[in-house]
């Protein structure tokens, strides 16, 4: 992580989201995790992959962040969100409660609500090595579009964020040719993700944004430790801000990822700024 590190402050009028995997807290604070909060200084804070079992004191500012909520994830030392907020929300849904069994998701999502939209806070399972999980991914999938279509029906608009564990085309990894049976880039996973889109009318506001071109390739927020990835450029885009198509047109100022904040975790953070208020 850059030490010092700036970064644009949040246009007037505007509210900024930020959404980071940490890859576990406990590690992330020891490589420049305080660096990027306090930099970005962002209205809501949404963290996945923290992996701790209690929330940890002292980790933002509470003058800043007088409100948060974490999700555990039951297996020690695996998954787990948080959201941190400058201003309180009008509820808060751990979980997702359209899932089989939903005490199995406390540790993947949290949903706050907002006079003007929902914000999904995510961490979405992964179909694992070898595909052992590609089953409970679907089931998650068909679950998340029920409770996306729920949260839609109320009549306010949408911010769905996270680690989505999915590559939706092939200009979001470096190597798509070889990556067709891993885990994010399976032909199920993505159609998962385009049903998603398509039956609750969403949009990939980053993907939506740069386009599909020769000028969009090599933008990712993971890059494995493994085989010096990150230096190689070997990358995937498994993060993501995903609105209504309300709030892109009528609110999207920005959608960008962070690349330049690598080193406190193998992702990098991604950033949503809006007009007006939550």
């Amino acid at each position: 992580m850059p030490d010092p590190l700036v970064l644009p402050k949040t246009p007037n009028g505007c509210v900024k989201i930020t959404s980071w995997n940490v890859s576990g807290l406990n590690s992330s604070l020891k490589k420049g995790f305080k660096t990027y909060i306090t930099a970005e200084d962002a209205d809501v804070i949404c963290i996945q992959e923290h992996k701790v079992q209690q929330p940890l004191l002292n980790l933002v500012d509470s003058k800043v962040y007088p409100f948060s909520w974490w999700g555990f994830e039951e297996k020690k030392g695996y998954a787990g969100v948080a959201m941190f907020c400058k201003t309180k929300p009008i509820s808060v849904t751990a979980g997702l409660p359209t899932h089989p069994n939903p005490t199995c998701t406390k540790g993947r999502i949290v949903t706050l609500e907002y006079p003007t939209c929902f914000i999904l806070g995510c961490y979405v399972p992964n179909a694992g090595q070898g595909l052992v999980r590609l089953k409970e991914r679907m089931v998650w999938d068909k679950a998340m579009k029920a409770w996306l279509l729920d949260l839609k029906s109320k009549g306010k608009q949408i911010i769905w964020t996270g680690d989505l564990n999915v590559c939706h085309l092939p200009i979001d990894l470096r190597n798509p040719g070889s990556n067709t049976a891993s885990a994010g880039f399976t032909p199920e996973e993505r159609a998962g993700f385009s049903e998603i889109l398509e039956e609750v009318d969403l949009v990939d506001t980053f993907r939506e944004i740069q386009g599909t071109g020769v000028e969009a390739e090599g933008q990712y927020s993971y890059f494995s430790y493994r085989f010096q990835c990150r230096v190689k450029g070997i990358g995937w885009r498994l993060d993501y801000f995903v609105t209504d198509q309300q709030m892109y047109k009528e609110r999207l100022v920005e959608s960008v990822i962070r690349e330049e904040c690598y080193g406190a975790s193998d992702h990098v953070p991604v950033v949503l700024v809006i007009k007006g208020e939550l």
